[in-house]
């Protein structure tokens, strides 16, 4: 019904790995004629006849000519990926080989699949909520440990769990309420209430902890970008070099030498860090391409999440230092101040009583790197990102878990004025619509579409 209604009665098929030379490509079909096209191109046994979750070996053929010798995957639905008879077709990585078993399955009445079309079967078959479907892109596009540990928690029904399990509880006080509703002359309370009130206390809690886990998610997801901001010839270069531990940026003792941005990654402790380097940033420069850059540092600055304040120790006041950590305050831009040169410092012992709590380093001589590495992830996620907690990484979520927290607190306002109980019905349906907005229950095809257009092809 669900394949009908979305025009999906049909089969398809895609490349599964990545295009391109390699050892083994494998192609999927998915629909009701995958045994049907493939056991045509299969001469060497029915597979119609074979059990599922069985693999076969032979020679894919189009009427006369080998197209290559496979290894065919057998899965009859419901007990495949999409819900539906799927099959895979382990062929050389050959480009022309695979493309070759496509069209030859595509005669035989297949069809491309759209981005991310396996997965939106699999989730309007029921093997997957919403939110399990939409950790499978993440665990694929996962690029470090903790985006790929969030993903895995999210695909084992983590998130979904806690939503079902509050949905179960409003659905279950909203039916009571709405059978009082029924007996309204008799003037009868089915529901309790103040049992209620205890379960909208811990779901707020809940829901709060979940909306305020997306600041970490997002750093999970999306990695941090760090601004590195200095004067000319305040090491920020060779910054950039140390803590990538590669001569990535030109470094000279000529001010001015970076004119444009340079943008690298650093993983630390499982998070990216976009580092960003930046020219120097002097009030009067005469020249143009400079100035320019200038201008690009600022706007970097002013986008980044975290920023390195780098300077020479020793010609930087005490005065001026604290007027710059002040404004960045000011503007609540999130920073450090990197001490840079201390290896040319005379007394490094006052220095310090004037740094401004700034990190002492020599990134030539790749003094204090790892405090400056310490000091960025605390700044962004200290411990939590080595926790086992469910941590919400999708933006979607996120806005939706602010509609449900407003819903949980008209509920309970409600509750504490004693309102009608048809009014009491409303607030949780609208509460429950946003739930259902996050797992999939309640969607539209133009939303679904759009989710899973972000996949790749062969998922």
């Amino acid at each position: 019904m669900l394949n009908k209604l979305f025009g999906w009665d049909d089969t398809i098929i895609a490349l599964a790995t990545p295009p391109g030379v390699g050892a083994i490509g494998v192609i999927r079909l998915s629909g009701p004629m995958t045994f049907k096209i493939v056991n045509d191109l299969f001469p060497a046994k029915d597979l119609t006849l074979q059990r599922s979750h069985t693999i076969h070996v032979g020679i894919l053929k189009q009427e006369k000519e080998v197209l290559d010798e496979v290894v065919v995957s057998l899965y009859k639905g419901p007990k495949s990926y999409t819900g539906e008879d799927v099959i895979e077709i382990s062929c050389h990585g050959s480009s022309f080989v695979q493309q070759q078993v496509i069209k030859a399955c595509i005669s035989k009445g297949a069809r491309i699949a759209k981005p991310g079309e396996f997965t939106q079967r699999a989730f309007l078959k029921g093997k997957l909520d919403l939110t399990q479907a939409e950790a499978v892109a993440d665990l694929i596009a996962s690029n470090t440990s903790a985006s790929q540990k969030s993903a895995l928690t999210n695909i084992r029904g983590g998130f979904s769990n806690i939503l079902k399990a509050l949905r179960e509880q409003l659905v279950g006080f909203a039916a009571l309420v709405e059978l009082e509703l029924d007996f309204s002359q008799e003037d009868v309370e089915f529901a309790d209430r103040q049992k209620f009130a205890a379960i909208i206390t811990d779901a707020k809690l809940t829901t709060k902890n979940l909306h305020e886990s997306f600041r970490l998610g997002n750093v999970i997801k999306n990695g941090v970008s760090v601004a590195i901001i200095g004067k000319p010839n305040a090491g920020k270069s060779t910054l950039l070099n140390t803590l990538l531990n590669e001569d990535r940026a030109i470094v000279s003792e000529i001010a001015g030498t970076t004119r444009d941005t340079i943008e690298e990654v650093l993983n630390i402790n499982g998070i990216l860090y976009r580092l960003i380097d930046t020219a120097g940033i002097r009030e009067h420069s005469n020249d143009v391409i400079e100035l320019v850059g200038i201008e690009r540092s600022l706007e970097k600055m002013r986008s980044a999440d975290v920023v390195l304040y780098i300077y020479d120790i020793n010609q930087m006041p005490v005065a001026e230092l604290s007027e710059i950590a002040a404004k960045f305050s000011e503007a609540n831009i999130q920073f450090l101040l990197i001490a840079n040169k201390v290896d040319r410092a005379a007394n490094v012992e006052e220095m310090m009583n004037s740094a401004n709590g700034s990190i002492l380093i020599s990134a030539k001589n790749k003094l204090g790197i790892e405090e400056i590495k310490q000091a960025l992830f605390k700044k962004t996620v200290n411990e939590d990102a080595a926790t086992e907690g469910m941590v919400v990484t999708n933006a979607r979520h996120a806005a939706a878990l602010e509609q449900v927290q407003l819903s949980l607190n008209d509920i309970e306002a409600g509750l504490q004025s004693s309102i009608p109980g048809d009014l009491l019905a409303l607030d949780i349906r609208r509460c429950l619509h946003y739930i259902s907005e996050i797992t999939g229950d309640i969607s539209n095809e133009d939303v679904l579409d759009f989710i899973f257009s972000k996949f790749c092809i062969g998922k």
